[in-house]
């Protein structure tokens, strides 16, 4: 390769680097597999190796991460996030630890930990307490998510010391467990998947409400303090050990699975072995971290141009398997929608034997040209849920066949059509009767999030349903326990607790009910929001669609889709019996009895002289105002009561007015 080539080369891979970046780093998006990703980013730095003189700044081997999103205030780091170098083979790992032997004289110690798939973030605790959380960004200026993070319940908001100041980085991210289950939800309502866990992780962190945040179940692994601000609590660990234990004894939740070793072929074989045990791991890892345990030796070893000198991140390869596609099912979800799901030879990946993947969509099936008989490559997506990643078309002898979705639902035989609002791919059975849909609506009717009917998990809904005591939800505020109790896997005393359960649900109100029922596009937060507005379910069977979009949270398709909904006279019905079984109707938070903030958002800091802060919330809410966790441009004033803290300065940095309680109740006329 001459110069010119070489020059064209770098110039494409930097573009293309910069593009896949944005996809995956802005908007949680990939179209390329990470490891297809760092094999054009090592192509780029062997290139500009090469060829010095076409080096430059804005390359992205030069940068640590994304772009800050505009919707979040950019925050900058008092110290710099970085990147670590990635190695892919035992060799390059090797040849790693022997560079850093010849440069101290000697073999260090180190430590090697899972490298988390998730979203870093720095956490700054002032005098023991959690005053601000932001991503890394591209390692000088993030987004601050101050509020989203304090949803993430293994985040202390109190430390056990009060630490003058302290700043610890750490990673956050998504248990396998809770994204199947999340992405299990959004396939059924034909929303598009998330990728992997660390994107549903990012896209979950970077939501405008904080709720939903909450409701994605978080969690995060501290793995450091920031250098720089090493020594700022009072304490000076030597080396990384010693500082996760210190940051374990202020209640973080630090790296699990983490040694410390003193041998090349300690450090290797550990590599080995966290590769092999990754798929018992609650989370998902892409690699290991391997790092100087000393502080000093850091300090004496120093930093490259973008990556410190004394650490790597091995990655590990995506174990994939080729196996045979033998047919294609179809499975129905709770709103209607068609989901098909490939049969394969049964193959061992990543540490268990698979016999199914799920193929999404139509389009998913049209675009990978999936047919039924090929070979095609799988691997597990975030080492969770089998996928089919490709088609050995090479390998096809012509009896393969096309597949088509079906013309009726395979359940009860009613026609199905694709969505009408034209957007997605899913394809629906329109029949509010269809059993499939039947049993999923219970199923979800009495989950936890819905009206939580502790004990009526699947087994128990489809055993109910298979003998004949429900078909529907309003069938279950007419069990009794003597019903119940001779059933499989029963008894009198779990007969009677699941009556209790279904007794207390009555009175979940009518935020969880309007979750519960199955609303397309209605999750937890729309179900709170349209109960706050409309107070009761009869102001919601007559509310227009224009009604609904003036909402917030509710935009113009869910308010097309309520309407409609609400419009069905076996809906109608169905809510008549659940009112006879005594369900409740009503909004427990109560519907705005005044417009005096109608359209103003108010923010809380401090303690208020005679009002509990929910108290307070309740006022602003029954005036028609929206609480928010944090000051903005959008803020119309605080509320700010004793020991006020960063918010209050903000708000006044932004010129926001701040009152106090008394002005508060002046103003809401008490």
């Amino acid at each position: 390769m001459n110069a010119n080539e070489a020059k064209k080369r770098i110039d494409e891979l930097r573009e293309t680097l910069t593009h896949h970046a944005r996809l995956y780093y802005v908007y949680d998006a990939p179209t390329i597999s990470d490891r297809e990703y760092d094999m054009l980013f090592r192509e780029l730095g062997d290139l500009e190796a090469a060829y010095p003189q076409f080096q430059s700044e804005n390359s992205p081997t030069r940068r640590v991460g994304g772009a800050v999103l505009d919707k979040f205030e950019k925050f900058t780091h008092r110290v710099r996030l970085g990147s670590l170098a990635d190695v892919f083979s035992h060799g390059e790992l090797a040849d790693f630890l022997t560079a850093t032997e010849e440069q101290l004289g000697f073999f260090p110690a180190y430590s090697v930990e899972p490298k988390i798939d998730g979203l870093s973030v720095a956490l700054t605790y002032e005098n023991g307490a959690f005053v601000r959380g932001a991503t890394r960004g591209d390692g000088t200026t993030g987004e601050d998510v101050t509020e989203n993070l304090r949803t993430v319940r293994s985040i202390p908001l109190t430390l056990t010391e009060p630490v003058p100041y302290l700043c610890v980085r750490g990673e956050v991210y998504m248990s396998k467990e809770v994204f199947a289950r999340l992405n299990f939800e959004r396939e059924e309502l034909g929303e598009p998947l998330f990728a992997n866990p660390r994107n549903a992780a990012a896209g979950s962190l970077r939501q405008l409400d904080s709720r939903i945040t909450a409701s994605r179940s978080l969690d995060i692994f501290v793995f450091n303090y920031q250098e720089g601000d090493l020594y700022m609590d009072g304490r000076a660990p030597k080396t990384h050990g010693k500082t996760l234990d210190r940051l374990r004894e202020l209640g973080f939740t630090v790296l699990p699975h983490r040694k410390t070793l003193a041998s090349a072929e300690a450090v290797l074989a550990y590599v080995t072995e966290l590769g092999e045990k990754r798929p018992t791991f609650s989370f998902d890892m892409d690699g290991a971290v391997i790092k100087i345990d000393d502080l000093a030796l850091r300090r004496e070893m120093g930093e490259g141009t973008s990556t410190p000198k004394w650490a790597v991140a091995y990655k590990y390869p995506p174990e994939q398997q080729t196996t045979r596609l033998l047919d294609i099912e179809i499975a129905v979800g709770r709103t209607g929608v068609l989901t098909p799901t490939a049969c394969l030879e049964p193959v061992r990946l990543a540490g268990s034997t698979v016999s199914r993947a799920t193929l999404h969509n139509i389009d998913f099936i049209r675009e990978k040209d999936v047919r039924i008989g090929d070979l095609v490559t799988v691997q597990k997506a975030g080492d969770i849920i089998p996928e089919i990643v490709s088609v050995c078309r090479d390998k096809r002898t012509g009896e393969e066949k096309e597949y088509d979705m079906p013309t009726v639902c395979p359940s009860c035989g009613h026609p199905v059509s694709r969505d009408a609002d034209g957007e997605g791919a899913a394809v629906r059975c329109e029949n509010p009767a269809c059993p499939a849909q039947r049993v999923r609506a219970i199923i979800h009717f009495a989950s936890k999030d819905a009206m939580d009917i502790d004990g009526l998990g699947p087994q128990i809904v489809e055993l109910l349903v298979s003998e004949g005591l429900i078909a529907d939800v309003s069938d279950l505020y007419t069990l009794t326990a003597e019903q119940i109790s001779p059933l499989e896997r029963m008894g009198e005393k779990s007969a009677a607790n699941l009556i209790a359960a279904i007794e207390r649900s009555k009175e979940a109100g009518l935020e969880r009910l309007l979750f519960a029922l199955g609303i397309r596009q209605v999750g937890a937060v729309a179900g709170e929001a349209l109960a706050a507005r409309f107070g009761n379910i009869e102001a919601c069977l007559a509310a227009t669609e224009e009604d609904f979009a003036a909402v917030p949270d509710i935009g113009a398709i869910t308010a097309a889709n309520l309407v409609s909904y609400f419009a069905r006279p076996d809906v109608r019905e169905l809510l008549r019996r659940l009112a006879d079984a005594g369900v409740s109707m009503t909004a427990k938070t109560a519907a705005p009895t005044s417009n005096v903030l109608a359209g103003k958002t108010v923010v809380l800091t401090g303690t208020l002289p005679t009002m509990a802060r929910d108290e307070a919330t309740k006022k602003i809410k029954a005036a028609g105002g929206k609480v928010s966790g944090s000051v903005s441009k959008k803020t119309d004033f605080v509320l700010a009561g004793e020991e006020a803290g960063s918010k209050l300065t903000k708000a006044k940095e932004l010129g926001i007015t701040v009152i106090d309680e008394e002005a508060f109740l002046r103003l809401l006329g008490e």
